[in-house]
């Protein structure tokens, strides 16, 4: 989906294609016939954007086949579908019954990922629509926090600076100017927005910026006015955001909103849990507390014992759908997508021109909640870009045909 945003230029929606399982090629055509068609004619639309995901052994293909990346393009085209952003974070296997720990790897201080990202950007400089020149990669925040030391640290800046050349290498080439954005994300070494300047400072490489995803963000409790103003104060490029929404729970040392919470915790991804303490803050007995965030690598440990203070508000990283809150006393960190949102392109003019709806948790839902059958998941996929396209126009946005 395009929008004119009031300065004139346009602002690409789509959503991620990364809540269908596919390792292969063939995986991929079959979500685009099974899943994302189905979801653009609910939307009533001519043309939808996606996110697209490809695995390892997917990017390879098409690489290896210029004739595949050819019929790829060609079946976009054909079932109304366009590409300008990949989602390059997972490697592999995201569809498999336990991801966890594994989506962190391999991480920038191993040179597949170099060479994977490299794989994406060439099948993305071929896939791009005639009419646009600009496409934009998300991609792990370097590594998972405990998988580094300092000289696997300095690998990782060297490979994304390699990177950066290849992409400028590519721009000459093909004339597509692609760009990737780490995202940060709640347990690693790029947690939040704040901790990726340093990075991108010594990357120093225009092609190579962030990814705001608004459930990481609201998950760190950080505030999207500051996170914001601090990125255009470091010149950091925002190359996509993903609108995303995180779990919250208010009042976390109630029974029954632990109860709710525990609905949540499933074996398939991993659902980083933090709270941010007020100065003042002390556990039960008077212990005192120090003020700042805290938290635990997964949803599970938070609702053991003590593992987190719960005496003030718990969010999860869980991607839940943007149009549908969980019920009460849960609720979603929508409002902090919306603030980030207005901010992103609803100012003079756009921060970043591709966003990207991404709930890829959809089947890891409380099974009550859960889509089950393929048309009840394109109805919800189709409302979340729904929601989305209003906030768009609420802000001064024109949807284009």
């Amino acid at each position: 989906m395009r929008f004119r945003h009031p300065d004139g230029s346009v602002v690409h929606l789509a959503y991620c294609t990364n809540v269908h399982p596919a390792e292969t090629l063939d995986g991929v055509l079959a979500q685009l016939r099974d899943h994302c068609e189905p979801v653009r004619r609910r939307l009533g639309r001519d043309r939808l954007g996606i996110g697209l995901w490809l695995a390892r052994d997917a990017a390879r293909a098409l690489v290896a086949d210029p004739s595949a990346l050819r019929a790829l393009r060609t079946e976009l085209d054909r079932r109304g579908l366009e590409v300008v952003t990949l989602n390059g974070f997972p490697y592999e296997g995201f569809g498999a019954e336990e991801v966890k720990y594994r989506v962190y790897r391999p991480d920038w201080a191993d040179p597949e990922r170099l060479e994977h990202t490299t794989a994406l950007a060439r099948v993305l400089a071929g896939l791009l629509p005639d009419d646009v020149t600009e496409g934009s990669i998300s991609t792990l925040p370097l590594a998972w926090r405990t998988a580094v030391d300092e000289e696997r640290a300095a690998a990782a800046r060297t490979a994304l600076t390699t990177l950066g050349e290849r992409l400028d290498a590519l721009a000459e080439l093909t004339g597509r100017s692609l760009r990737v954005g780490l995202e940060p994300e709640p347990g690693c070494v790029v947690e939040t927005t704040g901790d990726a300047l340093a990075p991108l400072a010594a990357i120093a490489h225009p092609r190579i910026g962030i990814c705001v995803d608004t459930c990481h963000l609201a998950t760190s409790f950080e505030d999207p006015d500051t996170a914001l103003d601090a990125l255009a104060d470091a010149g950091v490029p925002i190359v996509k955001s993903q609108l995303s929404a995180a779990l919250h729970a208010e009042h976390p040392h109630l029974p029954e909103v632990r109860d709710a919470l525990a609905a949540f915790d499933e074996p398939r991804f991993l659902h980083q849990t933090r709270t941010s303490l007020p100065s003042g803050s002390a556990r039960a007995g008077g212990t005192p507390i120090a003020a700042g965030l805290r938290g635990t690598d997964d949803l599970g440990e938070a609702l053991k014992g003590d593992a987190l203070p719960d005496g003030a508000p718990w969010r999860s990283h869980f991607h839940v759908p943007l149009h549908a809150a969980p019920a009460a006393p849960l609720t979603s960190t929508l409002p902090v997508l919306k603030a980030a949102l207005a901010r992103l392109v609803g100012g003079p003019r756009p921060l970043t021109r591709h966003l990207e709806v991404e709930t890829y948790t959809w089947q890891a839902l409380p099974p009550e909640l859960r889509p089950n059958t393929r048309g009840r998941l394109a109805d919800g996929i189709a409302a979340e870009l729904t929601l989305a396209r209003d906030l768009l126009t609420d802000l001064g946005l024109k949807e284009l045909p």
